[in-house]
């Protein structure tokens, strides 16, 4: 009798376990350096920081991958990053990329060929609220941005990949979240500028979460 009785709590707290495993939210972060957060360590990049804020809140949410890579252009998200959403079992996504198609010269009309694409495979999976898309910064705030301009206007440059992305977003129903105002200030800010003087700072991370947790937070907030 005591067997059976101990049988049945453990099969009891099994699937209580189980049923709270199936509302976690599964965060994947997916982009570039930006979002690897380039300079700075894993508890200082904006996404962790995002899930550490969200779970104060009594939102149960876990950042189970993030793919993103240095460097990353919005073809090599395509190859490399999107397996890793899906294998996931993910059920939430950010997405910033684009500023390496710029830099490395990529046509427009192929950027925003490879955000449709990537926009399209994710919305496969998750609804509307559960995707966001996040505008590119302005590097050329930073003492060695204009370094990879190649004679360019990083600034317009980059406002013009930037319009392709708000564009997806109203096309597809998905929130974009404009974080490139706020980072132009790195032009004025030392301290929010990482000794490499190219990415940013923990403190201009800590400042893009700020802006991307309001947004994120009422979508996922406990109903």
């Amino acid at each position: 009798m005591k067997k059976l009785i101990l049988t049945i709590c453990f099969s009891v707290a099994y699937l209580i376990s189980m049923a709270q495993s199936s509302n976690t939210i599964r965060y994947v972060a997916l982009g570039d350096s930006y979002t690897i957060c380039e300079g700075v360590n894993t508890s200082e990049c904006w996404p962790n920081v995002l899930t550490k804020h969200l779970n104060k809140k009594d939102v149960d949410i876990t950042l189970v991958a993030n793919p993103s890579k240095t460097g990353y252009t919005s073809q090599q998200l395509i190859d490399n990053e999107m397996a890793v959403f899906t294998n996931a079992e993910a059920n939430f996504a950010t997405v910033l990329i684009g500023v390496n198609d710029w830099v490395q010269g990529v046509q427009i009309g192929i950027f925003e060929s490879n955000l449709n694409y990537i926009v399209e495979t994710l919305l496969e999976t998750l609804s509307s609220d559960r995707l966001f898309l996040i505008t590119i910064p302005d590097f050329s705030a930073t003492p060695k941005g204009p370094e990879y301009s190649k004679g360019r206007d990083i600034t317009a440059g980059i406002s013009e990949f930037n319009e392709i992305i708000k564009k997806a977003g109203e096309m597809y129903g998905v929130t974009v979240i404009d974080i490139f105002p706020t980072t132009q200030a790195m032009k004025d800010n030392p301290e929010l500028v990482s000794a490499d003087g190219l990415h940013p700072s923990a403190k201009e991370y800590l400042l893009w979460e700020g802006i991307i947790y309001p947004h994120v937070y009422e979508a996922l907030k406990p109903r």
